[in-house]
C-alpha cells in the first residue's frame, strides 16, 4: 500500500511540474517564435564547474536551486497577442503576485514572483515584454525562470557586478 502510494505521489508532482510549464511549451513549436530552455539537468552541470574564490561559490549556490529557465521570443502580432493571453491566464491560476511594471514609449514590462519557502526565496519569477510602438509587427517576449530562487545571493551576486551602484556590500 505505502508503495502505491508513493507511485501515485511521484506521479502527481512530475504531473503538477509539467503543467506549471505546459502552458507556455506551445509556443517552442512555433516558427515564428524564438525560444531558449535551459532544464534542471543543465542546472546540474553547470554546478558542478563551480568557480573558484567566494563569487563562485555564491553562483553555484545560486544555480543548483534552479530548474528551468525558459525564454520565448517573437515578432508575429497574432502570436504576440496570443502571448499575451496565456500570460493572463496563467497569472490567475498560478498565483503570482506582480512584483514591478514598466512603461515607456516602446514597451511594457512586467514582472511576477511566486513566493517561496521564506520571505528571502521565491519560487518562480515570470516576465512579459509587450511592444507598444508596433502595432502592425508586435513583439512579445515571456521570460519564466522556476527552482528555489534565493533573493539574497542574485542581490550579492548583482553588487559585485555594478560598480558605483549606490548599493553596499555586505562585509
Amino acid at each position: 500500500m505505502k508503495k502505491i502510494i508513493l507511485l501515485i505521489t511521484i506521479a502527481l508532482i512530475s504531473f503538477t511540474n509539467y503543467a506549471q510549464n505546459s502552458i507556455f511549451d506551445k509556443f517552442e513549436e512555433m516558427d515564428d517564435v524564438t525560444t531558449v530552455v535551459v532544464t534542471q539537468n543543465a542546472f546540474k552541470m553547470l554546478a558542478k564547474f563551480r568557480g573558484s574564490g567566494e563569487e563562485g561559490k555564491e553562483y553555484f549556490d545560486m544555480v543548483k536551486g534552479l530548474h528551468s529557465f525558459r525564454v520565448f521570443t517573437t515578432e508575429n502580432s497574432e502570436i504576440a497577442k496570443e502571448m499575451e493571453t496565456v500570460v493572463l491566464k496563467y497569472l490567475k491560476s498560478a498565483k503570482l503576485t506582480e512584483l514591478m511594471r514598466v512603461k515607456d514609449k516602446d514597451a511594457k514590462v512586467k514582472i511576477y514572483i511566486k513566493s517561496g519557502k521564506d520571505d528571502d526565496h521565491v519560487s518562480e519569477l515570470l516576465m512579459f515584454v509587450s511592444d507598444l510602438q508596433h502595432k502592425s509587427n508586435q513583439e512579445a517576449v515571456i521570460l519564466s525562470l522556476t527552482g528555489d530562487i534565493d533573493l539574497n545571493k542574485i542581490s550579492k551576486l548583482t553588487e559585485a557586478h555594478i560598480p558605483n551602484s549606490g548599493i553596499k556590500e555586505k562585509n
